[in-house]
């Protein structure tokens, strides 16, 4: 009998996508809409950072510190401790996290979605995952998966005797694959550079804001750079890698050492009979991938990365052993029975030799990847090592911070961690703020603002500056600390330094005089600057504000890393340093996905800044107004306005050229027009141009603003 035509569409191609594949040019807005409320299964009064607050952390701990020994028939702990395999699937969720725009990371639970969970170098930790099912299971709603596949390995070093630094709660999960996440363009797995969409050019530079080496790779390949063994061509890439993450070469040594010093590598069969990851996998298979269903495939006859072996002699303990084994003996590469390239010991005592993994009176040799070589080849990685080799106490202190910075650096500032095991120091890379004031009068301060020669623009560019800086990726920059008073970012180019020391001097004399912080003043002037724009509007409004900022001091601020923070583009400002690749209109997007702006938000700022007229260096692109100063809606009447046409000038200019009379009435830039050509944004655009809605898009700004000035304040959630 014959199959039916079938009468429903194949493949589940949402609209979205086939578009793309129609228009490919075409601005896709879905990053600024991927956390639909429509997604989350919970209530929508549900909060998980309140929730978490009851979680009974001791009974946790107790119940994971018993699952680490748990062994399961179906999977089998490796010498009947889960510890390595909670630790690999806890640093390959934080260890995505890349510092240049703050994407990755452990924070929102992204690992159980694709691409993450079918990543070669994720291969297995669906099962790690699995095992924690019962946990958060009996736990439920108090403990999100983000929070638990980050504690696992936290718990797992405890079991195995690392004094950890320290754990706080509150990631919050998301319940659908991440879109506003690039990880490169390459359209194979592991593709060595040089292929098709490498991320490499020039002698070796790492496309930004890639970390890892390879699609499919956590950091750097173990068998060497495009799979050939050069353990100081690995050193290299493990430099660039780890500085991506935030990390120096004394934490990367650490976390390389400190993360192999337990569990294996597994590589004891024939790779060829391992079946598709997760996604690709069947119906039957529930969700697990890299199965063997030819032979038995688990245990000892596992296949993950490849490679086969233990790091050290004791790989269910925590000890200095595998500086041991890596400085005290030499090493000659060797094929794993899998096929993968490792290095192993020459002539190592047979005491030293980990013991097989179900059975224990069988001995094997250790293994070390290239990047593990690359500790000992590279001569800087030599000295952090050979100091922990000689220090196991300063090595176990150093590789604890790291770890917690691993684990936690896209958390956000520590106002936001939640538990009983909050470290109290307060570190660096937390980007620390002191309390602000709350006992200043308001009022006052406004009116001293009101009275002094600071313009509108001048007001609002500077408020907006200070607070642009903020990323929800992982909850760094904005106004609070008023950074932008800090030598760095005072002179950064897209501040306008000129205006911006004009601006500070007037604001920091109010300050001082008010007992306010320079960072609540700065966000109060730009909200006088937004109340007289819409009175010249002939709307009277209050822009919400919450007293309570501090000023960070030089001392409070790592530099180095706030180098990221730079803007090198700035749409709302109308303003980009330089020509780029990627289109204006795309960046402007980036930007306002960092800045946790919905695409309406994104619509209703930009036609409000261009009408007060906020652009960088005052140039009029955009400012379609004859009013300019008043919030009006001026840029979408103007922008819909059928008797104007647009004529390109330039690379990224145009004119808007009375139809009839050819005289030019506007210029404009892409990050103008792509609001009256992209269909969605050009609805929202006709919302605020209609006659009967003057008043709710100052409204909708007004809130829109709030939203960017109060993005960093935690402490108001």
């Amino acid at each position: 009998m014959s199959e039916s035509k079938c009468p429903v569409m194949h493949g589940g191609a949402t609209t979205t996508e086939a578009n793309k594949v129609w228009w490919p040019k075409a601005l896709n807005l879905d990053i600024l809409h991927q956390y639909d409320t429509k997604t989350n299964p919970l209530e929508a009064d549900f909060d998980y950072r309140e929730a978490v607050k009851t979680l009974d952390v001791e009974a946790l701990k107790k119940d994971m510190i018993a699952l680490m020994t748990d062994s399961q028939p179906w999977w089998p702990a490796d010498w009947g401790h889960y510890g390595g395999l909670m630790i690999r699937m806890t640093w390959h969720s934080a260890g995505t996290y890349r510092i240049s725009d703050g994407r990755g990371g452990a924070a929102s639970g992204s690992q159980r979605f694709a691409p993450l969970n079918s990543w070669p170098d994720n291969a297995n930790l669906d099962k790690a995952r699995r095992l924690l099912w019962p946990i958060k299971k009996k736990y439920g709603n108090k403990l999100s998966w983000a929070d638990l596949i980050a504690y696992a390995g936290t718990m797992a070093y405890e079991s195995m005797g690392l004094n950890t630094f320290g754990f706080a709660f509150g990631r919050e999960d998301i319940w659908h694959p991440e879109k506003d996440i690039y990880w490169g363009s390459e359209r194979e797995w592991l593709a060595p550079s040089g292929s098709e969409g490498s991320r490499y050019s020039g002698e070796r530079d790492l496309e930004n804001p890639l970390a890892a080496v390879m699609m499919g790779l956590i950091y750097v390949n173990p068998e060497g750079v495009d799979g050939k063994s050069d353990p100081q061509k690995t050193a290299n890439d493990i430099r660039v890698t780890f500085e991506r993450m935030a990390m120096n070469d004394e934490e990367t040594v650490a976390l390389t050492a400190g993360g192999h010093t337990v569990g294996k590598a597994h590589g004891n069969g024939d790779a060829s009979q391992v079946e598709a990851d997760p996604e690709g996998a069947e119906l039957e298979d529930q969700g697990f991938g890299w199965l063997n269903k030819t032979k038995r495939g688990i245990g000892r006859d596992t296949v993950t990365s490849g490679i086969e072996g233990a790091w050290t002699s004791n790989p269910t303990k925590w000890d200095n052993g595998f500086f041991d084994l890596l400085l005290n003996y030499d090493w000659e590469l060797k094929k794993s029975p899998a096929g993968a390239t490792q290095w192993e010991p020459i002539d190592l005592p047979e005491d030293k030799k980990p013991v097989d993994v179900e059975d224990l009176t069988t001995r094997y040799n250790p293994m070390m990847t290239d990047a593990d070589m690359a500790m000992k080849v590279d001569p800087e990685y030599r000295k952090i090592s050979e100091k922990f080799a000689q220090d196991q106490h300063y090595f176990s202190e150093v590789f604890a911070r790291a770890w917690f910075k691993l684990t936690h650096r896209d958390l956000g500032p520590k106002a936001r961690y939640i538990g009983p095991d909050v470290p109290k120091e307060e570190l660096i890379w937390q980007d620390p703020v002191p309390a602000g004031s709350t006992s200043y009068d308001v009022e006052a301060v406004k009116a001293k603002i009101a009275a002094s020669d600071l313009t509108v623009s001048e007001l609002v560019t500077t408020a907006w500056d200070s607070a642009r800086t903020y990323r929800n990726s992982d909850k760094r920059g904005g106004a609070n600390g008023a950074r932008i008073r800090l030598e760095q970012q005072r002179n950064w180019e897209g501040n306008e330094p000129e205006r911006l020391a004009k601006v500070l001097t007037v604001l920091e004399a109010i300050a001082t005089e008010s007992g306010a912080s320079l960072a609540d003043v700065i966000v109060i002037a730009g909200n006088v600057g937004i109340e007289k724009s819409a009175k010249e509007a002939g709307f009277e409004v209050t822009v919400p504000f919450s007293a309570g900022r501090g000023d960070a001091s030089e001392e409070m601020t790592d530099n180095e890393s706030f180098e990221v923070l730079e803007p090198v583009h700035d749409g709302f400002r109308n303003w980009q340093k330089q020509h780029y690749t990627v289109t204006p209109e795309e960046m402007l997007l980036d930007k306002a996905q960092l800045l946790n702006l919905t695409a309406p938000e994104m619509t209703v700022l930009i036609g409000g800044m261009r009408v007060i007229g906020t652009n960088f260096g005052g140039t009029k692109h955009g400012v379609f107004t004859d009013n300019e100063g008043a919030l009006t809606n001026d840029f979408f009447v103007n922008l819909t306005d059928m008797s104007n046409s647009w004529i390109p000038t330039g690379r990224n200019s145009y004119e808007i050229q009375d139809t009839a009379t050819k005289a030019v009435k506007w210029t404009a830039t892409r990050a103008d027009l792509v609001f009256g050509s992209n269909s969605i944004l050009r609805s929202y655009v006709e919302v605020y141009a209609q006659d009967d809605n003057k008043e709710k898009f100052v409204k909708d700004f007004v809130s829109a603003w709030a939203k960017v000035m109060n993005a960093d304040r935690f402490d108001l959630a």
